[in-house]
């Protein structure tokens, strides 16, 4: 008898907890968020990815009057700051405003990560996305896409695409696989930087980032040949696709998405995003999206998993082809 009443106080005592803790989650998601908010950022200060994170902090803060502090780690291509998140405690309170760089290209251009992009993440939802330009100088002799692909082909090895970063290079990487030409590729620290050898004759064409390339545009010094996304810019809506320039499948953009470490209580994660989407359209987001040529983009997380596992595999299958040997 001493031994079933023992059985029955131990029975009694484990689901007392479990009933306690599932009574747990909910009220601490009812308070969520009741502290301080971090947001990680991979990148500096002043960059897209950082201007985006700011806007949408201020917006979390008027809905709940909770702080939210920008945090950027840069550096080792946003590797630190994905790490960081990927070991932060899943409690809902440290958020990575991330970019494709960590999630779908340094799978491949690393041979060892210090996190996994998939498994170490809970996805939240998409930010806003973008495209890039395939651009020449204004005094260059093409005119349209076909006539500088045509180029390439009948004097291979002698044009030459600069970049200076993931995107630019990956755009300019996918132009020379899908029209089967040898464009001499030339990297350097930054997109402005390759502008400036562009501007001076010193390289024939860029995949550039909208914001990057449309002032330029807008004061004649450089010739737009084809948008990189498969929706014509908006900033540009007379300006073709490539796609629809005769480069079939062409579509290279990038993206922001917000994560939140894997086994963040699912309450949470579901409260954090619809403050994410509000903030989204918040006046200080949309002026960013303005700025930056940047489309707002909300998606909801099985959405952000499946978008992610198909740009991790286009990055990839670029990069491969593209005979690009992880570091």
């Amino acid at each position: 008898m001493i031994r079933i009443t023992a059985f029955i106080i131990r029975v009694a005592a484990s689901l007392s907890a479990a009933l306690g803790l599932a009574w747990a989650v909910p009220a601490q998601a009812a308070d969520y968020p009741a502290k301080p908010l971090k947001f990680v950022v991979p990148f500096g200060a002043g960059s897209a990815t950082d201007l985006l994170a700011r806007a949408l902090s201020a917006s979390l803060t008027q809905q709940t009057g909770q702080a939210v502090v920008v945090e950027n780690r840069p550096g080792a291509s946003g590797m630190i700051a994905a790490q960081h998140v990927a070991r932060a405690a899943p409690d809902g309170y440290t958020v990575l405003i991330t970019s494709n760089t960590t999630q779908a290209a340094n799978p491949h251009l690393f041979k060892k990560l210090p996190y996994d992009p998939v498994g170490d993440f809970t996805p939240l939802t998409g930010l806003g996305r973008g495209g890039q330009i395939l651009v020449v100088k204004a005094g260059a002799p093409y005119r349209t896409a076909d006539e500088l692909i045509r180029a390439a082909r009948q004097a291979p090895g002698k044009l030459s695409f600069g970049s200076g970063n993931s995107s630019s290079r990956m755009a300019g990487e996918m132009l020379k696989q899908l029209t089967g030409t040898d464009i001499v590729w030339v990297g350097y620290n930054s997109n402005p930087n390759a502008l400036n050898d562009l501007l001076g004759g010193h390289i024939d064409m860029m995949v550039i980032d909208t914001v990057t390339g449309l002032s330029q545009i807008e004061a004649g010094k450089l010739r737009p040949l084809g948008a990189s996304t498969l929706e014509r810019l908006p900033q540009l809506p007379e300006l073709p696709t490539l796609d629809e320039a005769g480069i079939k499948g062409y579509d290279m953009g990038y993206w922001f998405a917000a994560y939140v470490p894997a086994g963040t209580p699912a309450p949470m994660a579901a409260k954090l995003r619809r403050l994410l989407v509000k903030a989204v359209g918040s006046d200080g987001a949309q002026a960013f999206f303005r700025n930056s040529a940047t489309q707002a983009w909300t998606t909801t997380p099985d959405e952000l998993r499946q978008f992610q596992a198909a740009e991790i595999q286009k990055w990839g299958n670029v990069i491969k082809a593209a005979g690009i040997e992880p570091e």
